[in-house]
């Protein structure tokens, strides 16, 4: 059954001069990262629209679309072959289809494949519009509680304990607060290495964001690791503070404590 953007389509490559005169659209599309109602109305009208959605997880993608009622043409982008498969859905673009692209969760691009379809679309004249939408990095980040006027993100961790420690030492020194993906195998690792390298640094690890279990702790690498028992689920994300964030809990518990002190002597 032809979409309404696709009937549209058609009549503009009737009335056109030549077959090439009007080229697809490609939208990149943020989805939900956890709960399904998380998504923007506009991400669900486009994603009714479109001729195509390229997906990183078709199957996800499915879900999200079945709890919208959409029945949009799914197709597979990722993780593998990415070239040949930006190459075919640029074909498609150049005849005057519409894609939307989305990744299994969240924003296209961030720590996930996709830039190659995005960049050979700018090189050939496609319009790219951005269709933004829920962040884990972003609802972290403001779960936290950290000062963030400005931050860095990692993307995914990496495995090997040096570069962890590396990695989490380049961040120490870092002024604003920095975000990091994660594999949940790994959170306890992770926050032990931190524990030896700076044991009053906060630390905020949220997992499963919008799902029914999501959890969100805070607190220095020790007591969040003895409050994550039993071990946490599978999308995880973590938040480690930076100087500022650091000196701000300071000062903080130094209130209280001024404060605490100050009642004491009152009774």
């Amino acid at each position: 059954m032809p979409t309404k953007r696709s009937q549209q389509n058609a009549e503009a490559s009737r009335t056109s001069v030549g077959p090439t005169d009007r080229k697809g659209t490609l939208y990149v599309v943020a989805v939900s990262i956890g709960h399904p109602d998380d998504v923007t109305v506009r991400a669900i009208r486009t994603l009714g629209e479109v001729d195509i959605i390229a997906s990183e997880d078709p199957n996800m993608t499915q879900q999200l679309l079945m709890h919208h009622g959409i029945q949009t043409t799914v197709t597979s982008y990722g993780p593998r072959n990415l070239r040949e498969k930006a190459a075919v859905l640029l074909q498609r673009l150049q005849q005057g289809i519409d894609v939307a692209f989305v990744s299994d969760c969240g924003s296209p691009l961030v720590a996930d494949p996709g830039h190659f379809l995005v960049a050979a679309a700018h090189a050939h004249g496609i319009p790219v519009v951005p269709v933004p939408g829920p962040s884990a990095i972003i609802a972290a980040l403001t779960a936290a509680g950290f000062p963030c006027d400005s931050f860095y993100f990692l993307g995914y961790l990496p495995s090997a304990p040096p570069r962890i420690t590396q990695y989490l030492i380049d961040s120490l020194k870092r002024k604003g607060p920095t975000v990091a993906f994660c594999t949940a195998p790994m959170v306890a690792r992770i926050l032990r290495t931190l524990d030896g390298i700076s044991p009053r640094c906060p630390v905020a690890v949220a997992y499963d964001l919008t799902k029914p279990n999501e959890r969100i702790i805070r607190g220095t690498a020790c007591e969040v690791r003895e409050r994550l028992r039993p071990a946490p689920g599978r999308d995880v994300t973590l938040v480690l503070a930076g100087r500022d964030g650091m000196e701000s809990d300071d000062q903080g518990t130094g209130r209280a404590q001024s404060l605490s002190s100050r009642r004491i002597k009152i009774r």
